[in-house]
């Protein structure tokens, strides 16, 4: 295959590179400018500027002052010295520039000759893929990468060394003690305190799995969670529902936020009195970012590309909740599965979507009919439907049980037992909820809180 710089020299631009080592040289805290713009070494076109500001970045790791004499001893021991064109060239970027007013404007410069270059590469790939007649669908996924990755402009190895890491994660440390208030940044709590405590919130990249038998308020936890998420916190919340319309899910969750008995919306019972609480609701949803699918038959490539484009065109994306995991297909293609291989499959997509988003995934799933059968009806991990890969590809698997809905005569009515099954991040235990049937509302209980009844 041609190869881009054969064919033409690529977007780049060396004096801007110039100027953005220079500054560096010139003013060490001028670092923090560049992370804004996620500069790496890779973005820079001359291999020789690529080893000098990696030279530097290490330096900044070790905390110590960056200028010619330390970046040149950096440098020896990086064997790279010679390369760069000796200390001659440090010293001939120490003195290219006299002011820093302009540093943000040539970073961006740098940046955007990179994020061309990654482009023309792109397009390089997609030719080569199209010219070698391969599965069409996978082509589309492909295309559809490739360009998101651009649109989050990054462009660096996925393989990295663990110092880059480091550096970045000293760097974040540091952030969070002078600023306490980034800490939780990208928090997603449910709010109920003992869950919080248990999973150490809903973080970036986790597949979190809620399973139960019907009946059992899945649906409604789940929304519940998705209010939680997006109303307190102000978080963007993508909610997929294979099984009911987005007029339901409003329905459910107007009844939830207003406390309006949710019979009376459904069954067109809603009196004078209650416009005001659902105006103040309506209030509420109308600045909340929920994001409402469903079609109904879904896929994992499907729900990839609508939450990439949502992340693109809304620039925030913060918990994605699928209902329920056994209702969604497989890719399918070419291949052919058994309900197994499929629920593998979909699991398996849906951690590695988590992933790729850097977004916290619950997928809400059924439990087998082995649970009837138990004199103890408390689900267990066995209990997962259809597929052993759940649990394997789940950072959590919380299980609902309701001991009314097997015995009537309990003194526990409403009361949820929310089981932690499995947690990769602590302890696995299990929280006592309340549930308001009329307003599909479950609440926390705490220590004495709760004498039994509402």
């Amino acid at each position: 295959m041609v190869s881009i710089e054969d064919i033409k020299l690529p977007p780049h631009s060396v004096d801007a590179e110039k100027w953005v080592l220079a500054w560096i040289l010139m003013e060490n805290d001028l670092f923090f400018v560049y992370d804004g713009f996620q500069l790496m070494p890779q973005d820079f076109y001359k291999k020789e500027h690529q080893q000098i500001f990696d030279g530097m970045k290490q330096l900044r790791m070790q905390r110590r002052t960056i200028d010619v004499v330390t970046l040149s001893d950096q440098l020896v021991k990086m064997d790279q010295l010679d390369y760069v064109g000796g200390q001659d060239y440090l010293f001939e970027l120490s003195t290219f520039l006299l002011t820093t007013s302009s540093c943000g404007e040539y970073a961006q410069l740098v940046k955007e000759k990179s994020v061309l270059r990654g482009i023309l590469k792109t397009c390089q790939h997609i030719t080569g893929d199209v010219y070698e007649q391969k599965d069409t669908a996978e082509i589309l996924d492909k295309v559809e990468k490739r360009v998101f990755d651009l649109t989050q402009i990054n462009l660096a190895d996925s393989l990295r060394h663990v110092k880059d890491v480091l550096s970045q994660r000293i760097d974040h440390y540091m952030e969070i003690i002078d600023n306490p208030e980034l800490g939780d940044k990208h928090k997603v709590m449910s709010t109920y305190h003992k869950l919080d405590e248990m999973l150490w919130w809903f973080k970036p990249g986790e597949l979190l799995i809620l399973a139960a038998r019907p009946a059992m308020g899945k649906t409604a936890l789940a929304l519940n969670l998705v209010l939680n998420a997006a109303i307190e916190q102000k978080k963007s919340v993508a909610f997929f529902s294979l099984e009911m319309t987005s007029e339901s899910l409003v329905d459910r969750i107007l009844s939830t936020v207003s406390r309006i008995p949710l019979y009376k919306i459904t069954k067109n019972k809603l009196e004078a009195d209650d416009f005001t609480s659902m105006g103040e609701a309506i209030e509420q949803l109308w600045e909340a970012n929920i994001y409402l699918d469903d079609q109904g038959i879904a896929t994992v490539p499907q729900m990839k590309s609508k939450l990439r484009r949502l992340k693109i065109e809304k620039w925030s994306l913060d918990l994605v909740i699928i209902d329920y995991l056994q209702l969604m297909s497989g890719a399918g293609g070419k291949y052919e599965w058994n309900r197994v291989q499929e629920v593998s499959q979909i699991s398996r997509g849906l951690k590695e979507l988590s992933k790729e988003l850097n977004v916290p995934i619950m997928a809400l799933s059924q439990l087998s009919r082995n649970v009837e059968s138990r004199i103890d009806k408390q689900p267990q991990l066995a209990d997962l439907r259809e597929s052993g890969s759940i649990e394997q590809d789940a950072d959590a698997v919380l299980m609902l049980y309701r001991e009314d809905y097997y015995d009537p005569d309990t003194d526990r009515k409403g009361a949820t037992d929310l089981l932690v099954r499995k947690n990769r991040n602590g302890q696995v235990w299990s929280i006592e909820l309340m549930f308001r049937a009329e307003t599909m509302k479950f609440e926390e209980v705490l220590d004495g809180e709760w004498d039994g009844s509402w």
